[in-house]
């Protein structure tokens, strides 16, 4: 058979994201870290508007009007901000425009896997740092790696932990390559790092709107960066990279503040009740300020509690990794959703100590 790739893509793994069930399926999916609750109102009417012009025309090729409302929301210059097709497509952009091969970049683990995938992509060289057991961000190697690209997600996927803006500050201030500060997860937490890419011109912070906004299906994000950054960064996005109804429906989104944040407390809330719960079955749970929670059952049998709560229409994510093949990943459902979860569980190990699951 021909081999058509690169050698680096052909040797490559694929990124696998989050099982997604057939549209109708009867499942609680609680997998992928999707927001719960629908959109905004506002962003729902604009969707049931949609003006058949908007889809004959080419869409403004730097979403402009998405820019301004972020802008206003942001308190930020709109020239300052860059629109993508899902955060997801700004971090590739970054590593197009950033990595090659003899370039490094760099991250600490575990983190979002995606960004060994894009790096790999571009045949650059892979630096992983691990975090320790506390999740405290290695700092100096960080540093002394001085990647082309360092990626450091706060909130972090899969522990939820945030990463100190001090620590951001000093390591942007001694890196020479460019910090991207991946807050996907923003809304669910108190401190955020965007005011460093006024004081460092390497920095991005890289945002979305698929969390705190239930946008996960309109494919939308941003970047905030000093321009000089996001001249180059420009030159690499494709030409009509955000759709005209992704651009509209995601303005409105950005607008309703006072939506957004209703929400967000409520996941807040029901993320602290479900830690509760789960305390009480006996897992360990490291601090969330995400809208997921990593937990480590007491038996070690994180896969068969995944593979169990499947069979029970139950998604929840299980990284079959070293470092968290022992642990799961629970996004923050509803509280109906969060009470079924628990329930189950409780049934599992009760079933599980007696031996009935295992069908002895």
């Amino acid at each position: 058979m021909t081999n058509y790739f690169r050698s680096n893509v052909d040797a490559m793994a694929s990124y696998i994201p989050g099982e997604q069930p057939q549209r109708g399926t009867k499942i609680i999916k609680l997998n992928s870290n999707e927001n719960p609750y629908p959109p905004s109102p506002a962003a729902l009417a604009v969707l049931q508007n949609i003006d058949g012009e908007w889809l004959r025309r080419y869409p403004e090729p730097f979403g402009d009007e998405f820019r301004q409302a972020a802008s206003k929301v942001l308190g930020v210059p709109s020239d300052w901000i860059i629109v993508g097709n899902g955060s997801d497509e700004l971090l590739s952009v970054v590593i197009r425009a950033c990595a090659e091969p003899g370039k490094k970049v760099v991250y600490p683990m575990p983190t979002y896997v995606l960004y060994r995938t894009l790096t790999e992509m571009q045949a650059a060289e892979i630096i992983e740092i691990p975090y320790s057991q506390d999740y405290s961000l290695p700092l100096e190697e960080l540093v002394a790696a001085n990647g082309s690209v360092t990626f450091i997600a706060s909130p972090n996927s899969p522990s939820g932990h945030v990463v100190a803006t001090n620590d951001l500050r000093k390591l942007a201030s001694q890196l020479s390559g460019v910090l991207v500060i991946d807050e996907a997860y923003i809304d669910f937490t108190e401190e955020n790092a965007l005011a460093l890419v006024k004081d460092y011109e390497n920095v991005i912070v890289i945002r979305t709107l698929s969390k705190g906004y239930s946008l996960a299906g309109l494919r939308l994000g941003f970047g905030v960066a000093n321009p000089k950054l996001l001249q180059g960064l420009f030159k690499v996005k494709d030409s009509y990279n955000i759709d005209a109804i992704a651009c509209a429906i995601g303005t409105a989104a950005i607008t309703d503040q006072a939506y957004k944040n209703a929400c967000v407390a409520k996941i807040k809330a029901s993320r602290n009740q479900l830690a509760t719960d789960l305390k009480q079955l006996g897992f360990h749970l490291w601090d969330s300020q995400a809208n997921f929670l990593l937990v480590q059952p007491r038996e070690g049998n994180a896969e068969y509690l995944y593979q169990k709560l499947k069979e029970r229409g139950i998604l929840i994510r299980y990284f079959k990794q070293p470092g968290l093949d022992d642990k799961l990943r629970i996004t923050v459902g509803t509280d109906e959703q969060n009470q079924a979860l628990v329930e189950a569980l409780i049934y599992l190990l009760e079933a599980g100590g007696r031996g009935q699951e295992a069908g002895e």
